[in-house]
């Protein structure tokens, strides 16, 4: 028979070594059902949902996950009609030590065995107006604000954001409530704490998240009684010209809320190490904390989602806000009349829940403006890379860059020091996708 000491001895071991107990069972549920499962970006099933999963670190009742997993893992659920929605299942990592100390481990914990969720209706959601700017053609005619009226028109506009274990920026595009931010704040968060510039709190929901573009957008309700939330203006980025002021508003810690940069636009274009899409190169400084809120140049329109910094060594004044362009194609999913005309702003509503039909669908078609059907997308790279880009004598950015272009004939004009000027004559057809290729040959 084993002496007592023996059995305290083999106690402690079955209580600080992992050991491995029957498979747990996940359940995913959702109103309505038949909703898609994704598991961390893999579709795994739709709604109901049952997955066995292997469980019992220290005898624990809930399921585990081993140190192979380096995030918690993140239910998606998307419907057709409805807002889409991402769960946080685990919680973690957990420290594991070996009696003797030599073996050292992490795992994730599921919060639950049974998650739900209540999908809304993208029409009851996605509400109010997006107004936008397609380039700054009446610039001329619009003077610029001082920095003092730009931050006090702008700042009642902007968000502090806080989730479990990360907070940033963010900022309203709509009176309605509809809140911009970035992906990586917003990802496995169902609820963010929103922080108003007076001082409010509020709960913001979030209703969609594009891991690709690192862009998520959250809810607030209108509070009863008050009136709309102050919200932004976004300018497309052909109208952003290099060298431009621009001004970053957000949050780089509790103690730090609205606070003001500024900079210039150092490049527009794309930038792989950045991510997919139109990037804007800025000086402005942005810091942990910043991510999510506008880049706005002196006319308080954002230009862009400031996003992230280059950090590397002998390397500073180097950040990067995402395009407007992105945003305006991400919300363009769920406001369909958002558009960009030639002049001036236009302003994009969520048709009424019985728009939803074909029938309506195809009548709100032919009611929007034909100058929001007119327009083509151009890809212009050079080589060498950077060479400015002219579009009949106007200066939209540097190379490369994603241009929208009104149909019909443009004259296109690339230039970098050094070189022969390079010029084309293009006929941009509605909805038509173009790629320019230049390659500059040195001056003579």
């Amino acid at each position: 028979m084993a002496s007592r000491s023996e059995l305290t001895l083999c106690s402690a071991l079955l209580l600080l070594c992992p050991s491995r107990a029957a498979a747990d069972k996940l359940q995913i549920t959702s109103t309505p059902a038949g909703a898609k499962v994704e598991l961390d970006g893999v579709a795994a099933g739709v709604t109901p949902f049952e997955k066995d999963f292997p469980g019992g670190y220290f005898h624990k009742t809930r399921t585990s996950m081993g140190s192979r997993l380096e995030h918690p893992l993140v239910a998606r659920i998307s419907l057709a009609g409805y807002t889409s929605k991402e769960v946080r299942l685990t919680e973690g990592p957990m420290n594991w030590i070996s009696l003797n100390g030599r073996n050292r481990g992490e795992y994730w914990l599921f919060k639950s065995d049974h998650f739900h969720v209540d999908l809304q209706p993208i029409s009851e959601t996605f509400t109010g107006k997006i107004t936008a700017k397609a380039s700054d053609a009446g610039a001329g005619l619009q003077s610029e604000l001082s920095l003092e009226e730009l931050v006090r028109q702008a700042k009642p506009a902007v968000v502090y954001l806080k989730g479990l274990d990360k907070a940033g920026s963010g900022f309203f595009v709509t009176g309605t409530g509809i809140i911009v931010t970035n992906a990586h704040l917003a990802r496995g968060e169902e609820i963010l704490e929103a922080t108003l510039s007076n001082g409010q709190q509020l709960e913001a929901k979030v209703v969609h998240v594009d891991p690709d573009l690192d862009i998520a957008l959250a809810k607030v309700e209108v509070p009863s009684g008050s009136h709309d939330f102050p919200h932004l203006m976004l300018m497309d980025a052909s109208g952003v010209r290099q060298g431009e002021n621009v001004l970053a508003i957000g949050n780089p810690g509790d103690a730090m809320l609205f606070s003001v940069t500024k900079g210039i636009v150092s490049a527009v274009g794309k930038f792989p190490d950045a991510g997919p899409g139109t990037w804007i190169q800025t000086d402005t400084p942005i810091n942990p904390g910043n991510s999510g809120g506008p880049l706005l140049n002196a006319h308080g329109e954002v230009i862009g989602i400031n996003t992230q910094k280059l950090i590397k060594k002998n390397v500073s004044g180097i950040g990067f806000a995402l395009s407007a362009t992105d945003l305006l194609e991400v919300l363009h999913r769920f406001y369909p009349n958002v558009a960009l005309a030639n002049h001036g702003a236009t302003q994009g509503t969520r048709p009424p829940a019985s728009a939803e039909s074909a029938e309506s669908s195809e009548a709100l078609k032919t009611s929007a403006p034909a100058v929001a059907e007119a327009v083509g997308t151009v890809s212009v790279s050079s080589e060498p890379d950077g060479a400015e880009i002219f579009v009949d004598d106007k200066f939209l950015g540097n190379a490369p860059a994603m241009l929208k272009l009104p149909a019909g004939p443009h004259i296109i004009l690339l230039k970098f020091p050094g070189h022969a000027d390079w010029r084309r004559t293009l006929e941009v057809l509605k909805s038509s996708k173009t790629s320019l290729k230049a390659a500059l040959e040195p001056a003579r």
